[in-house]
């Protein structure tokens, strides 16, 4: 496949830096492409516009120290809650039925933080630090019930205390040095907004679904977000993205995947897989059956032909309710370097294609 238009754009950054993009020629087709269609863009829109360099999320789990991508991706933050509320319990394999329990109870909690209180940190408070505190952990963590499932409506909330107030694509690099990185790109909806800026090549996403419209109203991906994530000039929306460092013993793993809000789940399943493992098996990683909670809707959802009717017999028995997806979901790229060796491996997904958003 030949890009032409996209080579030419990406040429002219090349040359002018910044302004190739955010002024000139690409910014005024930037911005008739969206307002032909019904946008309200502007060119001072795109010449203000500011990356901003964040601190990382920062926490252990087991050993293992765990360093993932920072607000307004709500990915690290409820990795980092779920993941120390799972440090509470005796774990084996994560697709064991009774490990499965206590990891879709954990994340619907994480979610459920997600949804009350997370949002873009230059705009509102949001009590990152308790949230990812091990005793905040310890204190939800004690609200599970090891034989039956918490319904989502019946979770306490007010639990954190606040001041008042598609497709995506990831992929994981280790290089000689041992200088690593993990890049989650996102531009929502398959296809973003479906709209390519004039001759630039350049595909325009459709972010503005992951703010919060009103909280009772979800988004494409069926999560629900509250007023810390309402639409504000300047702000940026949560995304789920989590691109991911775990270092322990072993050596280092870098991993991240597509999948919306599945790619919390993806991670964390990701992560229990790696440190559950005395020697790496990237592939078993990679490979491995997936499932799936986010708070609301309360159900798991599975993947298709990846788990037996006894599994989901025994989560059934617990309260769970299941929902096998129409398939199999995400595309995770992890790298792992060998801290004993230094020898570096690397695995893809076998699901293959980025089926991103479905």
């Amino acid at each position: 496949m030949r890009q032409p238009q996209l080579a030419a754009t990406l040429e002219l950054v090349a040359q002018q830096g910044r302004d190739g993009f955010y002024r000139g020629r690409i910014a005024r087709a930037l911005v008739a492409a969206a307002n032909g269609a019904g946008g309200v863009w502007s060119l001072s829109d795109l010449e203000n516009y500011k990356a901003v360099e964040r601190a990382p999320v920062k926490f252990s789990y087991r050993g293992a120290t765990i360093v993932t991508a920072a607000l307004p991706s709500a990915g690290g933050v409820t990795l980092a809650q779920a993941l120390n509320i799972l440090e509470q319990f005796t774990l084996g394999d994560a697709r064991d039925p009774a490990a499965a329990h206590f990891v879709v109870e954990a994340l619907r909690r994480g979610f459920q933080d997600r949804a009350l209180y997370l949002g873009d940190s230059d705009f509102v408070p949001v009590p990152s630090a308790k949230l990812t505190a091990k005793s905040y952990a310890r204190d939800r963590a004690a609200t599970i019930d090891p034989a039956a499932a918490t319904p989502s409506d019946g979770l306490a909330t007010g639990t954190a205390p606040v001041s008042a107030s598609g497709n995506t694509t990831h992929y994981s690099v280790i290089d000689a040095g041992g200088n690593r990185v993990g890049a989650t790109l996102s531009i929502n909806f398959l296809f973003g907004s479906g709209i390519v800026a004039g001759d630039t090549g350049v595909l325009l996403n459709n972010e503005m679904d992951d703010f919060s419209l009103q909280p009772e109203i979800p988004n494409a991906y069926r999560l629900r977000s509250g007023e810390a994530n309402g639409i504000a000039p300047r702000k940026r929306p949560l995304s789920s993205m989590t691109p991911t460092f775990v270092e322990d013993s072993k050596g280092v793993l870098v991993l991240g995947a597509p999948g919306g809000s599945r790619i919390i789940s993806m991670v964390l399943l990701g992560i229990l897989d790696y440190v559950n493992q005395s020697e790496v098996d990237l592939m078993r990683i990679v490979a491995a059956p997936r499932y799936h909670h986010q708070y609301w809707p309360d159900r798991i959802e599975i993947e298709p032909e990846s788990f037996s009717g006894q599994w989901r017999a025994a989560l059934e028995a617990k309260g769970h309710k299941l929902q096998v997806a129409n398939r199999k979901w995400g595309n995770m790229q992890v790298v792992f370097k060998s801290k004993s060796t230094g020898a570096a491996q690397a695995a893809n997904d076998p699901r293959g294609m980025d089926i991103g958003w479905y």
